[in-house]
């Protein structure tokens, strides 16, 4: 035998009768039988062996300018892998193109290799190419105007504050307890600021930092609204003669609801960081060929009882501002706070499922409008009326106005 090349080999006798006593099964499917005439490289083809048998001879001289291949397959470029074909010789396969995610730098291998986490394979599958790396960033165009709408929000709401503020002592700002008025639009100015957090590039501190500070804030948030709606109450009740309610009027009850409400969540969140604190975390599943920066939030539990404790301040909020929304209209802030807690309720509520369902960096996205909507929720429904009454209309800012004293005209 004699290797003329790759894959290919001519066999050089000099009589037919020494091919017929060959027992010996070759590797390849075919090969060419020659034999060497008086003249250089000139050959004549006497026959074929396949499988250790001589299946055909030839008689007729043939003037062959190249060795014929003894392979039934071509050669499988980079970027596929030998597939070996079913009951055939091993010299016959077919050629599989490797999987997303893999490569074959060599011809006719028979394994594809995968790429390394933060590579992919390219288009012809024959080198790992760096993978795209994706966040939800500031340089985005949904990043930019999540975080204008946070800050216009924010501005929005310190402005509104500012106006409380100046207007301290008119009787609208002390009727609806300025203090709780005060800490709820500085939760919810806080609520709009910690959205930034969920925008930019993952690192351990802004992971610690959102869930929490999210879940603190928006608490602080809830149970200010909550104790509004409570005093409220012990307000109206607290007018009717003989009622124990008078005890409690001016009383820190609000400000100890609000205290308590808080160190609640503050625990739970303390129990999350010490079990399974968020992380850094990579994500090269939900799309191909990109490697998504994310926070990974290390106990699930500890996120859903974060969200759970707020939505149970929220619905007890909303059940006990419908009790008393039927207060007398010197009191009817109870019907704005109503209206806020039903839209804070759905929102939560749809966004759930939506957390579920969703994946990558539009993950952040859903988090980031949901803590905006809520939060305008809570800004628009309890205080842009004040605020209308309080600049643009000063005549209903009055006592007796606000005690139904006035006169109709």
């Amino acid at each position: 035998m004699e290797e003329v090349g790759e894959h290919q080999m001519a066999l050089i006798v000099e009589r037919w009768e020494e091919v017929a006593h060959m027992e010996e099964v070759g590797e390849y499917r075919m090969v060419g039988i020659v034999e060497w005439q008086e003249e250089v490289g000139h050959m004549e083809e006497i026959g074929e062996y396949q499988m250790g048998l001589i299946v055909e001879r030839r008689e007729e001289v043939a003037h062959m300018e190249e060795i014929p291949r003894s392979v039934c397959s071509e050669s499988c470029p980079p970027g596929y892998r030998k597939v070996l074909q079913k009951d055939r010789p091993v010299c016959c396969y077919d050629c599989a193109p490797c999987p997303d995610g893999e490569i074959t730098h060599l011809s006719d291998m028979e394994n594809c290799i995968k790429c390394p986490q933060d590579q992919w394979s390219n288009e012809r599958r024959d080198a790992c190419i760096p993978r795209i790396i994706e966040f939800l960033s500031y340089d985005d165009h949904l990043g930019v105007a999540l975080s204008s709408i946070a800050s216009f929000f924010s501005l929005l709401t310190a402005g509104v504050l500012g106006i409380f503020i100046k207007y301290c002592k008119t009787p609208l700002v002390k009727a609806n307890n300025r203090n709780l008025s005060y800490t709820l639009l500085l939760s919810v100015m806080l609520c709009f600021l910690c959205s930034l957090l969920f925008i930019g590039r993952p690192s351990k501190a802004s992971c610690l930092l959102r869930q929490t500070s999210f879940g603190i804030i928006f608490t602080i948030a809830v149970s200010s609204v909550l104790g509004k709606t409570i005093t409220l109450i012990i307000a109206f009740k607290a007018t009717k003669p003989g009622s124990k309610f008078r005890k409690w009027v001016g009383t820190r009850v609000s400000s100890c609801l609000l205290l308590l409400c808080t160190l609640v969540q503050v625990l739970i969140c303390t129990m999350w960081l010490v079990q399974s604190a968020p992380f850094p975390d990579i994500d090269t599943k939900s799309e191909t060929g990109k490697m998504i920066l994310q926070c990974n939030e290390g106990s699930i539990i500890g996120f859903y009882s974060v969200v759970g404790y707020m939505g149970f301040l929220a619905l007890l909020s909303f059940v006990v501002a419908s009790i008393a929304r039927k207060l007398p209209d010197s009191f009817n802030e109870a019907q704005f706070i109503t209206f806020s807690m039903l839209v804070f309720c759905s929102v939560w509520v749809a966004f759930i499922p939506a957390y579920m369902s969703t994946k990558g960096r539009n993950l952040v996205a859903v988090e980031i409008f949901a803590i905006l909507t809520s939060s305008a929720g809570l800004l628009g429904c309890i205080f842009i009326s004040k605020c209308f009454v309080i600049l643009l209309r000063p005549e209903r800012n009055t006592k007796q106005y606000l005690m139904g004293k006035h006169t109709k005209t």
